[in-house]
């Protein structure tokens, strides 16, 4: 089969390059596909375990809901997400923010300790706090994209 002059010329095929070379740019760092699954986690409350009483997440830059507690459990203390729900996308982490829940977006990676890679967006979900963070000096918990910069949701920590 004789393949027509017009798709072998040298613009036709630098421009075919040019789009595919622009589309792995996008699959590859922007993640797209990401949004299209869901990862869904379901720790339990560790034993003997005592929570704190819950605060809920707010929808930020995409649609969030769950519960924030704070637990304690053999002398270890961590966040639980409970019932999360949010989009799933690229390079999402929690954050314990000095920033308060409605504060400015922007803020939210200023002052914080990563709590690690968010692992599912739906579930339950224990992240451990270290034995020196002084819960004083933060005032939310935030399931940040630190690839581009953006707060899915937020909630306010538990007094």
């Amino acid at each position: 089969m004789r393949i027509p002059s017009r798709l072998r010329s040298p613009w036709f095929v630098g421009v075919a390059s040019l789009v595919v070379a622009l589309l792995a740019v996008v699959v590859f760092y922007f993640e797209p596909q990401a949004a299209l699954f869901d990862d869904e986690v379901n720790d339990s409350v560790p034993i003997a375990a005592t929570l704190s009483d819950a605060t809920s997440f707010v929808s930020l830059e995409h649609d969030t809901s769950g519960d924030l507690v704070i637990g304690m459990s053999g002398g270890d203390r961590f966040v639980r997400l409970d019932g999360l729900s949010t989009t799933n996308g690229p390079d999402l982490h929690v954050y314990l923010s000095a920033n308060p829940f409605d504060g400015v977006e922007g803020a939210f990676d200023d002052e914080f300790i990563d709590l690690g890679v968010l692992r599912g967006n739906l579930g339950d979900q224990n992240y451990l706090l270290g034995a020196s963070v002084d819960l004083s000096l933060y005032r939310s918990v935030v399931i940040w994209c630190d690839r581009f910069d953006a707060a899915f949701g937020a909630a306010p920590l538990p007094v």
